[in-house]
């Protein structure tokens, strides 16, 4: 999707009505954000949105400081994604699987991901395990109506809950601390497991792409 170099349109600040309904559907795709959002957008903060080419619309704080996007296609269907620099900040906050070594140059190129990059000694997928009691946030503390699902990865990074086909994923990648990729699923993870093969993620923003390098400034 982001392949090539992104030539943005310029900035259009969002109205307060449409900066809400995006920070509301923000925390209701990603809710481990939620002790967070103030950070991520503080109230006094403002908005914007860029169109980019083929129906992509990223959203950035105060100009500079890229959040997530939406893409208008068959995969993605209008889903909040993350950029990278946002999943760098909070990786624990989104669900993840990992890749092995052997399909981390193939993904860094911007090919789909493929099943058997998961299913290999060196992947990992979500394995549904109970959590250790978690400790609630000064933010959840204070608003009764805020609550926070109990899940993430364990030692070994397989997540908490198998994730559905269309639900967004962060890509991590083994040897590596950082994520290399974040999309789209196009096949739920039981699926994933069951059949080992096919593709798992068609339309990645991955490290070094045209959405990674686009000057904001």
């Amino acid at each position: 999707m982001f392949k090539k170099d992104i030539t943005p349109s310029p900035k259009q600040k969002l109205k307060s009505s449409i900066q809400r309904n995006l920070r509301q559907s923000l925390l209701t795709t990603y809710p481990l954000l939620t002790p967070h959002i103030d950070d991520i957008i503080p109230k006094k903060a403002s908005l914007e949105q860029i169109k980019l080419p083929d129906r992509v619309s990223l959203y950035v704080i105060d100009g500079t400081t890229p959040l997530f996007f939406q893409a208008d296609t068959p995969s993605q269907q209008n889903t909040i994604v993350p950029h990278l620099k946002l999943v760098h900040r909070f990786p624990q906050c989104f669900p993840t699987i990992r890749i092995d070594r052997g399909a981390i140059r193939f993904v860094l190129s911007g090919a789909t991901l493929m099943a058997p990059g998961l299913t290999s000694k060196g992947g990992r997928l979500p394995q549904p395990h109970e959590r250790p009691p978690r400790e609630k946030s000064a933010a959840e503390a204070e608003n009764d109506e805020i609550e926070v699902p109990n899940e993430g990865a364990d030692e070994e990074g397989h997540w908490s809950r198998e994730l559905e086909k269309g639900e967004p994923v962060v890509v991590l990648a083994e040897g590596k601390e950082e994520a290399c990729a974040v999309g789209v699923l196009v096949a739920g993870t039981k699926e994933i497991k069951e059949k080992g093969k096919g593709p798992v993620i068609e339309e990645a923003h991955f490290l070094g792409d045209g959405l990674w390098r686009m000057a904001l400034d």
